[in-house]
């Protein structure tokens, strides 16, 4: 059994990261979370993430302004990190938006677990 992949979830709603954290630990995944992307940064400085889960809109620090700034940082390990982000205002933005911003991908709410857990796992086998 390989180490347990670490996953930073960012988002400003306790319910969704209570339901995140059910789904995800049910896999084994270590879960980090944190609620604005001022906070992902802090982490991120301090611990290695296997994958961020960022959502779009949070207050001080949203969740294209961090990956952009995550996206910068010198240490090649920690700007690589796949990102998928959790939007629920995806119209306002294309998936070009998104991988512009340098996310990977993106997982739309109301969310749907079956998907979060397959997109999860998709970006998680694919860094072994």
């Amino acid at each position: 059994m390989t180490e347990s992949k670490k996953v930073l979830v960012a988002e400003d709603s306790s319910v969704i990261i209570n339901l995140t954290k059910n789904v995800l630990m049910f896999e084994k995944y270590n879960i980090t979370a944190v609620k604005n992307g001022k906070q992902v940064l802090d982490k991120l400085a301090s611990e290695d993430f296997d994958l961020i889960l960022m959502d779009i809109n949070m207050p001080v620090m949203d969740g294209i302004d961090c990956t952009k700034a995550i996206r910068a940082l010198d240490d090649k390990k920690k700007s690589g990190i796949p990102i998928v982000a959790i939007t629920g205002n995806y119209k306002n933005y294309t998936l070009d938006d998104f991988k512009k911003a340098g996310l990977n991908d993106y997982i739309q709410k109301p969310l749907d677990y079956d998907h979060l857990l397959a997109t999860v796992k998709k970006h998680l086998t694919s860094t072994e």
